[in-house]
């Protein structure tokens, strides 16, 4: 499956226009890390816990997002974005979505 955030792919042709594909993925703090987290507001630094925590919410979005362009088809999906959004105090969505298309094979 090819994933691109560019609209078009070089050298390739969009066979069939299959639309829009979607993921997401809602995670909640880790009391755990939030008092790392509270630590580096005082120290200043990188927040690895949310860092990696928003690395495994990204992951999981475009899994589902590839999940259902492959059960609609597609072989490439294009355009590729993403969002977040606060749910609730301490849980976020991250939310992946792109266009699910067939692209003819390479010359």
């Amino acid at each position: 499956m090819l994933l691109t955030n560019l609209e078009t792919v070089p050298g390739r042709n969009v066979i069939q226009h299959l639309g829009l594909v979607q993921g997401n993925s809602v995670r909640a703090k880790h009391v755990g890390r939030d008092i790392m987290a509270g630590l580096k507001n005082i120290f200043g630094g990188e927040l690895k816990a949310y860092t990696e925590l928003l690395q495994e919410s990204r992951d999981e979005a475009v899994e589902r997002m590839v999940q259902q362009a492959r059960a609609a088809g597609a072989n490439a999906v294009l355009n590729i974005r993403f969002s977040t959004s606060s749910v609730t105090q301490g849980a976020a969505e991250l939310y992946a979505y792109g266009t699910a298309v067939i692209l003819d094979t390479p010359s």
